[in-house]
């Protein structure tokens, strides 16, 4: 019954991918059909990024009302609801109406199911959950891509997708007593074992290191996200790719997440999140040189696949560490900080590229990602720096002896 209930909730977040990678996918399609400027999937990507802000913002109440699986399960119809309304759209007006609900669908199940799994399981199933958040943002592009590639159809693909995420709502809804089941015994359990000690309330920026863990996470969303937006125009406007070849290479990007992600589960019972954390750096870093040098095409895609892999492990671990950076006593509060500047990376940082591309040329892409990158791994270096002076002098202080 355990294992059940964690291939639903796997299940749950591949319905988190499926959405995210699309409108990049989409958009080299979608553009010339409404008649919009190149900068305008910045702007509905901001919407779709607003609504998660807000829900997830105000998932802590919510989850503590509902419960988890009903939550998951009114979010991943929101979703449904919401790409069957791209699909139906008869303007760009409609497009940002739906981009909405879109968004609030996945807010609320992100931090539900992260919360869950961080809460009642161990470490690796953290990096396997988004894993299968990978394998829906691959699956994405490759499913519009063979409608794009059949009958020159961005809208069927939207189709296939949200007809997937109704399949999943059903799932959801007849896995609801595995929800309440589970939640009653971790309930019981919590119940069991007393309640914990109060917390002072703390103010989380004056905590030593906390600035640069928003900045890595801020950083590590802007490029994730820019690459899924802006990768597939960059590789038909830049690279002449047709519209189908180059929503395949993005999906092989989200590929390299997933499959990284698939990996660290298990490397992490072997290597520190901090290892793993600076090793994803340098080769997301050696993944966005190969995109900036005038290199032949086939180099510039593996660079696609690069960049994945290397982002693969960063975020999952940079969660984990939140305990031991900043003691388990302020986790929580900080990972809702963590989380909320995440989702202001996704959401300010793609258009911020739309905009300058349009003053410019999409030609600056992977500039701009490989400077991301540069100032996130600083980011985690200089966290890394603070920590390990702070252990040293905890080591120092605890050796001293008593007078």
């Amino acid at each position: 019954m355990a294992v059940l209930f964690l291939v639903v909730i796997y299940l749950a977040f591949i319905s988190l991918g499926l959405p995210d990678s699309l409108l990049g996918a989409a958009w080299p399609a979608m553009q010339p059909e409404f008649g919009a400027p190149l900068e305008t999937a910045g702007l509905l990507f901001m919407a779709i990024a607003g609504g998660t802000i807000l829900s997830s913002l105000a998932s802590g109440a919510i989850l503590k009302r509902f419960g988890t699986g009903k939550v998951a399960l009114v979010s991943c119809l929101m979703t449904a609801g919401a790409l069957l309304g791209f699909y139906v759209s008869p303007s760009l007006v409609w497009l940002v109406l739906f981009a909405i609900p879109l968004g609030l669908g996945a807010g609320s199940i992100d931090a539900g199911l992260n919360h869950y799994v961080a809460a009642n399981y161990k470490a690796h199933h953290m990096s396997w959950l988004h894993c299968f958040w990978g394998v829906g943002a691959t699956l994405g592009p490759i499913i519009l891509a063979a409608f794009i590639a059949g009958d020159h159809s961005w809208r069927n693909g939207y189709l296939a997708i949200a007809g997937i995420q109704f399949a999943i709502v059903v799932l959801l809804f007849v896995s609801l007593p595995l929800w309440k089941k589970n939640e009653k015994d971790n309930g019981a359990l919590e119940k069991e074992g007393g309640a914990s000690p109060a917390v002072q309330p703390i103010k989380p920026m004056r905590i030593k290191g906390v600035k640069f863990a928003l900045i890595t996470f801020l950083f590590y969303c802007g490029v994730e996200s820019t690459m899924g937006l802006w990768g597939s125009s960059f590789l038909v406007n830049v690279k002449g790719l047709s519209i189908e070849t180059a929503a395949r290479w993005v999906s092989f990007y989200f590929a390299g997440i997933t499959a990284g992600r698939f990996v660290t589960g298990f490397v992490t019972l072997r290597a520190s999140n901090r290892t793993l954390i600076r090793s994803g750096q340098l080769i997301a870093l050696t993944g966005a040189i190969l995109l900036v040098l005038p290199l032949p095409i086939m180099l510039s895609l593996v660079g696609f696949v690069l960049v994945g892999l290397g982002l693969a492990p960063i975020f999952p671990c940079m969660l984990h560490e939140t305990p031991a950076h900043f003691g388990k006593e302020h986790a929580q509060t900080i990972m809702g900080y963590q989380m909320a500047v995440a989702y202001t990376g996704s959401t300010f940082i793609p258009p911020l590229l739309g905009f300058m591309a349009a003053q410019s040329t999409i030609g600056i892409f992977p500039f701009f990602i490989t400077a991301l990158i540069a100032v996130m791994l600083l980011g985690t270096e200089r966290l890394n720096a603070l920590m390990k002076n702070r252990n040293r002098l905890g080591k120092e202080k605890a050796d001293s002896p008593m007078i």
